[in-house]
């Protein structure tokens, strides 16, 4: 329908609202409903014996059905003649008592305080445009006169957002409690309207209340879920407008390039507890017949891997389940979830609602998990940094039992920004003396008791390994460079991992790190065991900057320079790294710095194949050679750039690809440079080295 908008946003355009009120055409109350869908809320609010105002009643049956339940105190009025002489000929003999009136609603006779109710179906959206709302503002101010010390002005409206507005801050002004009641449709047919129908519930006090009382309920009996403000407020009715056109859409076709989410929030806190994907196979997909629908639960700390925090992944994890429509489920930090079975009964009434066409009323949907279980996570420190905004730090447990500590940034919080694996202390004691004996600890146990710490001989990150094992372009270990130091410029520190890898693993290496943001500094030393020593320094300051004073300065040659620093600018379709980095002018300065022989190692995250090629171009046109080694099922793709400076015409032909021999010497070197350590390295250059390739 043309009529509905296409994004929450669109509910706050002035011109979206204008095609609607002119499309909507001649039977216009029936976009508000009729007393079987009202009568829950109004039966809240009026009493039978209260003396009710009904403002713009046009030809509306809802006063007519009112009366026939009980409501005999009932005063319509409406500007138009003619509505008003039809109504009245229209209920003579059946309604006697029911009175219509030709009364302007902005400037009435009545005595002030004489009703209890006053009763707004449409009437204020239709006002609202007028006089640029003065005309509106005018019939607000004649209905808080008429109504008496805890008195109720019901307004049925769509909610537009400069007549809820409207109205609030007028309400507000006068000290009056805010209630807004959302009424979703139980069911909606292919040409049925969308848009929820709200009843905004506004009551008179007899002194002002201090602090604006603001408050939305879901249905006829939801409980009250208390705003903070008007801005809150005009947000809540946004999402909720937004989440009854996604309901619409979804159970009236299917659609599988379009993958629409929707976040559930706690009642009672507001804080946001399930994120909902909705994923539907291909047109041409194969799915059993009874596969209509199903519910995947991600296990909690699992959010951000590929397979359930991308498009593609979960697009691959939909096929693998095949079913018409999956709904795949995450769990927000912060919130306390029993156990799969109380996951499944809070769950499956929301579900339900986005329940694929065609499927049978008494369909049985299925709710998955791998194992079965909703996994274990423990927040361990939030905060705000300066440079980054909120950050978390947190504990969770990977599929295969082992413990990860995690930090990620809340602006973008489907992204892993550090991790490091867990071992606890007592393990890696026993792995020292190399006994057989195992100590066994609950997730839960070993965190509280503090005997955890990060394993530095473990990436988690695979572009971490495949950077390590672009060392071999270097021929670390090799016979030849037994005593030949190996100095290294890394830009972005994270949780330190990568640096401190290098520290203890790679002989003779001598590491700065450049880190812009010093609370991510204090994090990788508080809790990723980040420590500094004459090997591994850290410079706090700004990774272009350093490589621009260090090209000045000259005399200083690099063996290796790693970026691995992610962009904040969510507009350009590079997040790794900031597109000032792989300038030319810049990249000519890296490539001054690096001696004869020197790498420079690149972390590229690039969804736009068009910056990517341009990326490439650049990269070639500043280095001798380069090899590429995609990341599986990530985005990520190391790229290692050499120097070269000994290509001849006689010598033109590129040199191979390292080789297995060179692998083999890297990962023996890596595993003699142990002693003292915790655990070994925990990497295969040799299986790491295998998909490298010219780029």
């Amino acid at each position: 329908m043309s009529l509905l908008p296409r994004s929450a946003e669109e509910f706050s355009s002035a011109e979206y609202w204008e095609r609607f009120f002119k499309k909507r055409g001649e039977k216009s109350f029936e976009w508000y409903g009729d007393y079987n869908k009202l009568c829950g809320v109004l039966h809240k609010y009026i009493k039978l014996q209260d003396k009710v105002l009904v403002v713009g009643c046009g030809n509306s049956e809802l006063s007519e059905q009112m009366y026939d339940v009980g409501y005999k105190r009932l005063t319509n009025i409406d500007i138009s003649e003619t509505v008003v002489t039809h109504m009245n000929q229209r209920n003579a003999e059946r309604r006697p008592n029911l009175t219509f009136q030709q009364v302007d609603a902005t400037q009435t006779h009545y005595e002030d305080a004489l009703y209890q109710a006053c009763l707004d179906k449409g009437t204020l959206d239709a006002m609202a445009s007028e006089e640029d709302g003065a005309l509106a503002r005018r019939m607000l101010a004649e209905v808080a006169r008429v109504l008496c010390v805890g008195g109720r002005y019901l307004c049925v409206t769509l909610s537009q957002e400069s007549v809820v507005k409207l109205a609030v801050e007028h309400f507000v002004s006068l000290g009056w409690a805010v209630r807004f009641h959302c009424l979703q449709e139980a069911e909606s047919s292919e040409d049925s309207f969308a848009l929820p129908v709200f009843i905004l519930v506004f009551t008179k006090f007899r002194q002002p209340m201090p602090v604006p009382i603001l408050e939305m309920c879901l249905g006829e009996d939801g409980t009250p879920n208390r705003l903070a403000g008007v801005a809150e407020l005009l947000s809540a009715v946004r999402e909720l407008q937004s989440y009854s056109v996604l309901r619409k859409r979804l159970r009236t076709r299917t659609d599988a390039s379009s993958n629409p989410s929707l976040t559930l929030c706690h009642v009672k806190t507001g804080l946001p507890r399930y994120t909902l994907t909705v994923q539907d196979c291909a047109q041409n997909a194969r799915v059993p017949r009874g596969n209509y629908f199903g519910v995947f639960i991600v296990p909690q700390g699992k959010e951000s891997d590929w397979q359930y925090g991308s498009s593609e992944g979960r697009s691959q994890l939909a096929a693998s389940a095949n079913f018409k429509r999956l709904v795949i489920v995450a769990m927000h930090r912060d919130q306390l979830y029993t156990d799969m079975q109380a996951v499944q009964a809070e769950l499956s009434e929301m579900v339900m609602e986005l329940a694929p066409p065609g499927m049978p009323e008494n369909q049985q949907v299925p709710f998955l998990s791998v194992g079965g279980e909703l996994g274990w996570r423990e927040v361990i420190s939030r905060g705000v940094s300066d440079l980054s905004g909120d950050y978390c730090v947190e504990d969770v447990r990977g599929e295969d039992g082992q413990l990860y500590r995690r930090l990620v940034f809340l602006s973008n919080a489907g992204l892993v920004q550090s991790e490091g694996r867990l071992i606890s202390t007592e393990a890696a004691s026993d792995q020292r003396k190399k006994s057989k004996k195992k100590v066994k600890q609950t997730a839960s146990q070993a965190a509280s008791t503090g005997s955890l710490h990060v394993d530095s001989g473990f990436l988690c990150c695979a572009h971490h390994e495949v950077m390590i094992a672009g060392l071999t372009m270097l021929g670390v270990g090799a016979q030849q460079n037994k005593d030949c130091p190996v100095s290294v410029l890394m830009v972005g520190l994270g949780g330190g991992a990568l640096a401190q890898f290098l520290r203890d693993f790679v002989p003779g290496v001598t590491v700065e790190v450049v880190e812009l943001d010093p609370v991510v500094l204090e994090l990788a030393k508080g809790y990723f065991g980040f420590r500094s020593d004459d090997r591994l320094t850290v410079t706090l300051g700004d990774g272009l900057e350093r490589i621009n004073d260090l090209e000045k300065e000259g005399g200083c040659l690099l063996d290796v320079i790693m970026f691995d620093v992610d962009s904040k600018d969510s507009t350009v379709g590079m997040s790794c790294p900031p597109s000032a980095f792989v300038e030319t002018s810049f990249l000519e300065k890296v490539r001054n710095l690096l001696t004869p022989k020197g790498v420079f190692m690149l972390n590229l995250v690039c969804r736009d194949s068009v910056l990517r090629k341009t990326v490439l171009e650049r990269l070639r046109g500043t280095f001798s050679l380069m090899f590429s080694r995609k990341i599986a099922g990530e985005v990520n793709e190391v790229l290692l750039c050499c120097r070269g400076d000994g290509a001849t015409e006689e010598n033109s032909s590129p040199p191979p690809l390292p080789s297995a021999k060179a692998a083999k010497i890297l990962q023996a070197a890596l595993c003699s440079h142990t002693a003292g350590r915790a655990s070994g390295p925990h990497i295969d250059i040799i299986d790491l080295l295998k998909d490298l390739k010219i780029a």
